[in-house]
């Protein structure tokens, strides 16, 4: 795009209803490395263990040797759940005095614990507040239940897009989420401006205070005596309040909510972080979104995942890397989302060279709103409603399906053979193939399928005479397609849902 460029690797119109921070925790530090087996051999299950939630938004773990689990509500209530003893009754914490909770997306949104909170019993909370929603950052100290606001953003016109993710890097500072200020389309153009912290990840220093401020700015932030807000480490998001810190490198997973195109996730390494402009709403994942709100020569930082609600979803749910010890074997290094409506579990795998594995491990259960972990680095998700508390299990299992593609490609025109193999125990009577296309194809004709084109989604349903695949047979079916340059193959495929093996 003229004027533009994507740095090197490094929602949605409609509103979700509540929309919440993931969780905040600080996973064990572990080795860098990933797991070696394939994405598409892995099943994720959720088992609930906690009822009566009242919309849960984050988690978070005290590393207190307690074995406790905080779960914050949207009312401005955290919870304690135990395995032993479940979900507590009373709450920990009740600051529903403080809170404006009006609209779906308002109300206690994160948490973070002090790196010493063992002994210093201080938390931090990220909440929308009486009278007008401004989007606050506060200490709470659960000695003497008091609440000391440090940071606040008006937010008063619109009540979504608050952010409200708060998390502790390596670095001891404390990261928070906000979002562009609400509406559609980014009516406050605050994406790309400096003078302000809506559509902003902030970063500051809660261990001491400077000045005036309850707080200290790190004096490596970007902005720090330039023209900017101090507070800001990286601009350019929608609503970016589900983000991650990984301990193990230090790098950061950004979840940012889609305008209606795409939901997509950035992921930003050490080195590449202070500054980086995520690009709302110039860009909407990959696409050009708002030209006039694009700058000539800058550089924006391009998303490693996006997929559009036409998959089914309708805002991704950002979670976090798996470092624990039970599936190491499985999904150590992966990285674990969800999205809100369409119930995925999705794994993005860094490959190391700048290219990145995606794949559906299955299914949560409805409306997740946030992933916490342990200590020890297991995986849990809460959810909006009924509102409940999984803990989240990996497992092996072969593919029970497997995609051979064959393509010819000639100048704007390509054709492509897919043979679908079942490579389960049962037979399939009745099947739905789903594929993205890469950006700028357009199919034209089919053929052995009734198939359907949805944004850059693709159904292919069977035909009256393929629609039975017994255990090792296949059919074929295949597509004429344009294309605008990339006459790439899908990247991946599932058929009835579960993901595929893909044989190039």
């Amino acid at each position: 795009m003229p004027g533009n460029r994507w740095a090197a690797a490094a929602l949605l119109a409609l509103s979700l209803p509540l929309l919440a921070p993931a969780s905040v925790l600080t996973p064990p530090v572990a080795a860098a490395t990933a797991a070696s087996v394939p994405l598409e051999e892995i099943n994720a299950t959720a088992t609930q263990v906690a009822f009566g939630l009242r919309r849960p938004t984050a988690i978070a773990a005290p590393d207190d040797g307690t074995g406790r689990l905080f779960i914050t509500e949207k009312r401005g209530t955290v919870r304690v759940y135990h395995p032993d003893t479940g979900l507590a009754q009373s709450p920990l914490i009740d600051i529903t005095a403080s809170i404006d909770e009006s609209g779906n997306e308002r109300g206690l949104l994160g948490i973070a614990l002090s790196p010493d909170f063992a002994t210093s019993q201080d938390l931090y909370l990220a909440y929308t507040a009486l009278p007008d929603g401004a989007v606050t950052l506060a200490r709470y100290r659960l000695d003497d239940a008091s609440l000391e606001p440090l940071l606040s953003q008006e937010h008063a016109e619109n009540s979504n897009h608050n952010g409200g993710q708060i998390a502790f890097g390596a670095d001891g500072n404390l990261y928070m989420s906000i979002g562009d200020g609400g509406g559609s389309g980014d009516p406050f153009k605050t994406g790309q401006r400096l003078d302000t912290l809506l559509g902003k990840i902030v970063r500051i220093d809660v261990s001491r205070s400077c000045g005036d401020l309850a707080y200290c700015i790190p004096k490596d932030n970007p902005y720090v005596g330039v023209d900017g807000e101090d507070e800001i480490w990286m601009w350019g998001g929608r609503n970016p309040w589900r983000f991650s810190v990984d301990h193990a490198d230090g790098s950061m997973w950004i979840a940012d909510v889609g305008q209606g195109r795409w939901e997509e996730v950035n992921h930003v390494k050490t080195g590449r972080q202070a500054g980086a402009n995520l690009g709302w709403s110039c860009y909407e994942g990959l696409e050009v979104f708002d030209q006039a709100q694009c700058r000539t020569g800058a550089t924006y930082t391009k998303p490693v995942f996006t997929y559009s609600p036409h998959t089914g979803g309708c805002a991704v749910i950002g979670g976090q890397v798996y470092r624990g010890k039970q599936f190491a074997d499985l999904v150590g290094g992966t990285y674990i989302a969800a999205d809100y409506c369409y119930m995925t579990v999705w794994a993005l795998r860094d490959n190391g060279t700048g290219t990145y594995t995606a794949a559906e491990l299955g299914q949560m259960p409805t409306q997740v709103t946030a992933f916490g972990s342990t200590p020890e680095g297991e995986l849990y998700v809460v959810n909006d409603l009924p509102g409940g508390l999984h803990r989240i299990s990996f497992e092996r299992a072969a593919p029970t399906c497997r995609i051979k593609a064959v393509t010819k490609t000639w100048g704007t025109g390509l054709t492509v053979d897919l043979t679908i193999t079942n490579t389960g125990s049962a037979p399939i009577n009745g099947w739905t193939l789903r594929y993205p296309l890469a950006r700028g194809q357009s199919i034209t004709s089919d053929w052995n399928t009734d198939l359907t084109q949805s944004g850059d989604m693709v159904s292919a349903v069977n035909a009256t005479h393929n629609g039975s695949i017994a255990p090792g047979q296949s059919v074929t079916m295949g597509y004429l397609a344009s294309h605008t340059g990339d006459p790439a193959l899908p990247s991946r495929f599932t058929l009835n849902r579960d993901t595929c093996s893909v044989t190039r």
